[in-house]
């Protein structure tokens, strides 16, 4: 996955913007959704890597399968993964972790937000 890739995928979801909060690392670009992060990689480091937020329990098994999938830098570790995109990892399951990452972010949002992103997990939770 080549960083024009990367960035491409986090944009693709509704409401995600890209921002550089880090003054001290301004190379970093930071995905968010609704003022929360949910990726986070310096796309001009090589190599590629790319931090995404994961269910604790999956992000135990993750790391256990991979060796480019480790608890995440700088970051809660039982709650983010930092993934290492050097191949090893295939793509499509990258791609269905910045999928898991923003929605674990999104189901987190008020209602009123989630439902501005028509985001098709508020249909799968109902009503509350």
């Amino acid at each position: 996955m080549t960083p024009e890739e990367l960035k491409a995928a986090c944009l693709a979801f509704n409401g995600a913007s890209e921002e550089f909060p880090f003054p001290r690392n301004a190379h970093v670009s930071v995905f968010k959704v609704g003022g929360k992060i949910f990726a986070l990689g310096a796309l001009g480091d090589t190599p590629l890597t790319v931090s995404l937020k994961c269910d604790p329990e999956l992000a135990i098994r993750l790391r256990a399968e991979y060796p480019a999938i480790v608890g995440g830098y700088h970051l809660n570790k039982r709650h983010w993964n930092t993934v290492t995109l050097d191949g090893s990892v295939r793509d499509d399951l990258v791609l269905d972790m910045i999928e898991d990452s923003y929605d674990l972010i999104v189901a987190a949002l008020p209602k009123m937000e989630r439902l501005k992103l028509d985001w098709p997990g508020e249909k799968a939770r109902g009503s509350e």
